[in-house]
Protein backbone atom coordinates (compact mmCIF):
# COMPACT_ATOMS: atom_id res chain seq x y z
CA UNK A 1 0.00 0.00 0.00
CA UNK A 2 0.78 3.65 -0.51
CA UNK A 3 2.95 5.68 1.98
CA UNK A 4 1.49 9.08 3.39
CA UNK A 5 4.00 11.09 4.99
CA UNK A 6 3.32 13.72 7.28
CA UNK A 7 5.38 16.31 8.61
CA UNK A 8 4.13 17.20 11.78
CA UNK A 9 4.65 20.95 13.31
CA UNK A 10 3.07 23.66 11.56
CA UNK A 11 1.71 20.97 8.71
CA UNK A 12 -1.21 18.20 10.83
CA UNK A 13 -0.89 21.73 13.61
CA UNK A 14 -0.94 25.18 13.79
CA UNK A 15 2.25 25.52 15.41
CA UNK A 16 5.92 24.26 16.51
CA UNK A 17 5.38 21.70 19.06
CA UNK A 18 9.34 21.70 19.97
CA UNK A 19 8.66 25.72 20.39
CA UNK A 20 5.70 25.88 22.71
CA UNK A 21 7.16 22.39 24.93
CA UNK A 22 9.91 25.35 25.41
CA UNK A 23 7.04 27.84 26.46
CA UNK A 24 5.35 25.31 28.40
CA UNK A 25 8.58 24.48 30.21
CA UNK A 26 8.99 28.24 30.73
CA UNK A 27 5.61 28.81 31.80
CA UNK A 28 5.28 26.24 34.78
CA UNK A 29 9.11 27.56 36.03
CA UNK A 30 11.25 24.54 35.27
CA UNK A 31 13.53 26.59 32.92
CA UNK A 32 15.48 29.90 33.25
CA UNK A 33 12.13 31.99 32.06
CA UNK A 34 14.46 35.08 30.24
CA UNK A 35 17.28 33.28 28.89
CA UNK A 36 15.29 29.73 28.17
CA UNK A 37 12.51 31.55 26.41
CA UNK A 38 15.43 34.06 24.33
CA UNK A 39 16.86 30.86 22.91
CA UNK A 40 14.13 28.93 21.66
CA UNK A 41 12.84 32.02 19.67
CA UNK A 42 16.12 32.24 18.43
CA UNK A 43 16.56 28.95 17.35
CA UNK A 44 13.00 28.53 15.85
CA UNK A 45 14.02 31.17 13.88
CA UNK A 46 16.59 29.54 12.85
CA UNK A 47 14.48 26.60 11.88
CA UNK A 48 12.77 28.95 9.75
CA UNK A 49 14.76 30.41 7.98
CA UNK A 50 16.65 26.95 7.39
CA UNK A 51 19.97 27.92 8.68
CA UNK A 52 19.46 26.13 12.37
CA UNK A 53 22.34 24.32 14.25
CA UNK A 54 20.62 20.98 14.43
CA UNK A 55 23.03 19.32 16.87
CA UNK A 56 23.14 23.02 18.93
CA UNK A 57 19.38 22.84 19.02
CA UNK A 58 19.46 19.10 20.75
CA UNK A 59 21.55 19.51 23.25
CA UNK A 60 19.30 22.96 24.23
CA UNK A 61 15.87 21.10 23.97
CA UNK A 62 16.95 18.12 25.24
CA UNK A 63 18.69 19.00 28.53
CA UNK A 64 15.68 19.55 29.82
CA UNK A 65 14.40 16.03 29.52
CA UNK A 66 18.00 15.03 31.10
CA UNK A 67 17.61 17.42 34.72
CA UNK A 68 14.29 15.87 36.24
CA UNK A 69 12.33 12.55 36.75
CA UNK A 70 10.32 10.81 34.37
CA UNK A 71 7.58 10.69 36.74
CA UNK A 72 7.73 14.68 36.34
CA UNK A 73 8.22 14.92 32.55
CA UNK A 74 5.40 12.97 31.75
CA UNK A 75 2.69 14.98 34.16
CA UNK A 76 4.07 18.26 32.09
CA UNK A 77 3.57 16.62 29.46
CA UNK A 78 -0.20 15.67 29.69
CA UNK A 79 -0.72 19.42 30.75
CA UNK A 80 1.15 20.81 27.83
CA UNK A 81 -0.58 18.29 25.32
CA UNK A 82 -4.09 19.44 26.94
CA UNK A 83 -2.78 22.66 27.12
CA UNK A 84 -1.19 23.75 23.86
CA UNK A 85 -1.63 21.04 21.14
CA UNK A 86 -5.19 19.88 21.08
CA UNK A 87 -6.26 23.18 20.49
CA UNK A 88 -4.47 23.56 17.23
CA UNK A 89 -4.73 20.05 16.00
CA UNK A 90 -6.39 21.36 12.57
CA UNK A 91 -9.80 19.81 11.59
CA UNK A 92 -8.29 19.98 7.75
CA UNK A 93 -5.56 18.05 8.48
CA UNK A 94 -8.02 14.86 10.43
CA UNK A 95 -10.04 14.57 7.16
CA UNK A 96 -7.00 14.59 5.43
CA UNK A 97 -5.30 11.71 7.46
CA UNK A 98 -8.99 9.96 7.61
CA UNK A 99 -8.81 10.51 3.32
CA UNK A 100 -5.79 9.00 3.19
CA UNK A 101 -6.65 5.72 5.51
CA UNK A 102 -10.09 5.32 3.54
CA UNK A 103 -7.86 4.85 0.47
CA UNK A 104 -6.19 2.62 2.01
CA UNK A 105 -2.47 4.28 2.23
CA UNK A 106 -0.06 3.69 4.98
CA UNK A 107 0.39 6.69 7.46
CA UNK A 108 3.41 7.64 8.92
CA UNK A 109 4.41 11.09 10.97
CA UNK A 110 8.19 12.08 10.39
CA UNK A 111 9.13 14.83 12.40
CA UNK A 112 12.59 16.20 13.47
CA UNK A 113 10.82 17.50 16.81
CA UNK A 114 11.98 14.50 19.59
CA UNK A 115 9.71 11.99 20.25
CA UNK A 116 9.23 12.37 23.90
CA UNK A 117 6.85 15.43 22.68
CA UNK A 118 5.50 14.04 19.52
CA UNK A 119 4.77 10.42 20.45
CA UNK A 120 1.14 11.54 22.08
CA UNK A 121 0.41 14.33 19.18
CA UNK A 122 0.48 11.15 17.01
CA UNK A 123 -1.75 9.08 18.85
CA UNK A 124 -4.31 11.73 19.35
CA UNK A 125 -4.16 12.03 15.87
CA UNK A 126 -4.37 8.13 14.69
CA UNK A 127 -1.22 7.79 13.16
CA UNK A 128 0.91 4.61 14.78
CA UNK A 129 3.99 4.79 12.72
CA UNK A 130 6.25 7.88 14.06
CA UNK A 131 10.18 8.92 13.15
CA UNK A 132 11.38 11.49 15.44
CA UNK A 133 13.99 12.63 16.87
CA UNK A 134 15.12 9.91 19.69
CA UNK A 135 16.20 10.99 22.78
CA UNK A 136 18.91 9.06 24.44
CA UNK A 137 17.33 6.84 27.69
CA UNK A 138 19.71 4.88 29.98
CA UNK A 139 18.34 3.46 33.02
CA UNK A 140 15.15 4.70 33.13
CA UNK A 141 16.46 8.28 32.57
CA UNK A 142 17.09 10.77 29.66
CA UNK A 143 20.47 12.03 29.52
CA UNK A 144 20.10 14.90 27.24
CA UNK A 145 21.78 12.98 24.66
CA UNK A 146 20.76 12.28 20.74
CA UNK A 147 20.17 8.16 19.85
CA UNK A 148 20.97 7.42 16.76
CA UNK A 149 20.47 10.23 13.46
CA UNK A 150 18.04 13.15 13.91
CA UNK A 151 15.05 13.40 11.78
CA UNK A 152 16.24 16.35 10.49
CA UNK A 153 16.95 17.16 6.66
CA UNK A 154 18.78 14.80 5.10
CA UNK A 155 18.39 12.72 8.58
CA UNK A 156 14.66 12.60 7.67
CA UNK A 157 15.88 10.89 4.45
CA UNK A 158 18.24 8.46 6.32
CA UNK A 159 15.49 7.54 8.87
CA UNK A 160 12.95 6.76 6.31
CA UNK A 161 15.27 4.81 4.20
CA UNK A 162 15.80 2.61 7.23
CA UNK A 163 12.13 2.30 8.38
CA UNK A 164 11.74 1.33 5.17
CA UNK A 165 14.62 -1.62 4.58
CA UNK A 166 12.72 -2.61 8.45
CA UNK A 167 9.18 -2.98 7.33
CA UNK A 168 9.35 -4.12 3.58
CA UNK A 169 7.74 -1.06 2.34
CA UNK A 170 9.09 1.58 -0.48
CA UNK A 171 8.27 4.69 -1.77
CA UNK A 172 6.42 3.65 -5.19
CA UNK A 173 3.04 5.79 -4.98
CA UNK A 174 3.97 7.74 -2.20
CA UNK A 175 2.77 11.20 -0.86
CA UNK A 176 5.00 13.60 1.87
CA UNK A 177 3.18 16.53 3.34
CA UNK A 178 4.91 19.54 4.56
CA UNK A 179 5.69 23.10 5.74
CA UNK A 180 9.20 23.43 5.24
CA UNK A 181 12.10 23.91 3.72
CA UNK A 182 14.27 22.25 5.77
CA UNK A 183 11.58 19.33 4.00
CA UNK A 184 13.08 19.72 0.55
CA UNK A 185 15.25 16.64 0.51
CA UNK A 186 12.35 14.25 1.49
CA UNK A 187 9.63 15.96 -0.89
CA UNK A 188 12.30 15.41 -3.45
CA UNK A 189 12.53 11.66 -2.67
CA UNK A 190 8.16 11.15 -2.70
CA UNK A 191 6.03 10.59 -5.53
CA UNK A 192 3.77 13.01 -4.38
CA UNK A 193 5.19 16.08 -2.97
CA UNK A 194 2.87 18.67 -1.27
CA UNK A 195 3.72 22.06 0.29
CA UNK A 196 1.26 22.52 3.85
CA UNK A 197 0.62 25.83 4.26
CA UNK A 198 4.67 26.60 3.32
CA UNK A 199 7.43 29.09 4.29
CA UNK A 200 7.96 31.23 1.49
CA UNK A 201 11.12 28.98 0.40
CA UNK A 202 9.00 26.07 0.19
CA UNK A 203 6.33 27.93 -1.84
CA UNK A 204 8.18 29.64 -4.32
CA UNK A 205 10.10 26.20 -5.02
CA UNK A 206 6.75 23.86 -4.80
CA UNK A 207 5.20 26.63 -7.24
CA UNK A 208 8.25 26.63 -9.65
CA UNK A 209 8.15 22.80 -9.87
CA UNK A 210 4.84 22.19 -10.16
CA UNK A 211 4.41 20.55 -6.47
CA UNK A 212 0.67 21.35 -5.14
CA UNK A 213 -0.33 23.53 -2.63
CA UNK A 214 -2.13 23.08 0.58
CA UNK A 215 -3.94 25.26 3.15
CA UNK A 216 -4.56 23.09 6.35
CA UNK A 217 -5.48 26.35 8.18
Amino acid sequence: MPLAIFDLDNTLIGGDSDYLWGQHLVQIGVVDGVAYEAANAQFYADYRSGCLDIEAFLRFALRPLAEYEMQDLLRWRAEFVVRYIEPIILNAARALIARHRAAGDKLLIITATNAFVTAPIAERLGIAQLIATEPELVDGRYTGAVAGTPAFQHGKVQRLEHWLREHGESLAGSHFYSDSINDLPLLERVDHPTAVDPDPRLEALARERGWPVLSLR
